[in-house]
């Protein structure tokens, strides 16, 4: 059986032996490798050497994992989300020497991924209207819209996360506290003034900022739909799946990871269609939302090197519209197991199993025989 490899984080890795892995689900990889005649191998940047064609990685022996020196697997599936420079020059330097790493990049810039789609015309119009976070662009959609978002152009799970809204004649801005992000705060601001945090804020972190999407309801509260799109054996894209995210009664913001709920998405578009008459019929919507991520990633494709494993956040209005949120290059999979789709959430891992499997088979036969040979200890 051939070697491939899994690319960890450190917290993840470490975690390993104990099997206390937190989002990640190392039974799944197991299962999945076992489908498509795969061990995988689990393993940090830090641990590949890159000279000598080598690697410390964690590998299943009977019950318990063992780290081991083996040589370094042909593909590897990065499921990272490194910050710093280094450690994207580091991953660039693998694919140079013949490493096939698919989703090289996995942390991606809003603006970034919002210019990228927003050079076509069909994907423009499912686009909210974005412009770079600083305190001109944010006074302009202000007076145009009446409610904006301010996201970090790097941030993740909903983190740093504010909104702007304009009701009953004043202007709130709703964001969690900094030290205590389950703990949000609504402030009600004085007439053409912003807090001086945000100031500081937009100063140190890049930001965008958005037009606020009227999103529609699930028991009066907001929610918005990760379609996870993944290339499977033969390398085409296909939508995996789909869940809904409900936003918490406490905040906007629906992450799961920030107190949102996850459910099975037809059980929510019933309730979602009830209440708005206007949404179409909920088999044509999964359709249509099918079709627009599949449409969004292909576009991603053409620019971000690599890539094959996304979870795009689509959200809905009341009328029907659906519109692009953002695109996570490490998508937390484990909604799929909260909302009750076991199933699917296995199918998550066994995606990147089949296409890695698939690049193998495209391999010279020198690339693969690496994989069979013994550890070196």
């Amino acid at each position: 059986m051939l070697h491939v490899g899994v690319m960890l984080n450190p917290v993840t890795y470490r975690g390993i032996p104990a099997m206390k892995t937190r989002y990640e689900s190392i039974a799944n990889y197991e299962d999945a490798g076992l489908s498509y005649e795969l061990i995988p191998c689990f393993l940090r940047l830090e641990d590949i050497h890159i000279v000598t064609g080598t690697c410390r990685a964690f590998v299943k022996h009977g019950n318990e994992y063992r780290q081991m020196i083996l040589p370094l697997p042909p593909v590897i599936h990065n499921r990272t989300l490194y910050r710093h420079n280094e450690n994207a020059s580091d991953i660039h330097r693998l694919v140079q020497k013949g490493i096939y790493i698919f989703n090289e990049q996995n942390r991606f810039r809003k603006d970034h991924i919002h210019a990228i789609l927003q050079e076509d015309p069909l994907l423009r119009i499912h686009l909210p209207k974005t412009l770079q976070g600083n305190l001109s662009s944010i006074h302009s959609l202000m007076e145009q819209t009446g409610d904006v978002v301010i996201k970090p152009s790097s941030g993740s799970v909903g983190r740093g996360i504010m909104r702007l809204r304009h009701s009953r004649g004043h202007w709130t801005l709703q964001c969690a506290h900094p030290s205590r992000p389950e703990r949000w705060s609504t402030l009600r601001l004085h007439v053409g003034e912003l807090p001086l945090f945000l100031h500081k804020r937009l100063l140190h972190v890049p930001h965008i900022v958005q037009e606020t999407i009227p999103l529609a309801l699930y028991n009066n509260r907001p929610f918005d739909i990760r379609v996870t799109v993944q290339r499977g054996y033969g390398g085409i894209w296909g939508v995996t799946g789909m869940f809904a995210k409900i936003a918490p009664s406490h905040t906007f913001v629906s992450n799961v990871a920030q107190g949102g709920t996850a459910r099975s998405l037809p059980e929510v578009l019933s309730q979602a269609q009830a209440q708005a008459a206007k949404v179409s019929n909920i088999a044509r919507l999964m359709n249509e939302l099918e079709r627009l991520a599949l449409q969004i990633v292909h576009r991603l494709a053409q620019s971000l090197p690599r890539l094959a494993d996304v979870g795009l956040d689509l959200g809905i209005t009341q009328e029907g519209n659906i519109f692009f949120i953002e695109c996570n290059g490490r998508d937390q999979r484990y909604g799929f197991s909260q909302a009750g789709m076991n199933n699917v959430w296995k199918e998550t891992y066994t995606q990147p199993m089949a296409y890695a499997r698939w690049l193998l088979e495209r391999m010279p036969s020198a690339d693969t025989e690496r994989s069979l040979d013994r550890p070196l200890y």
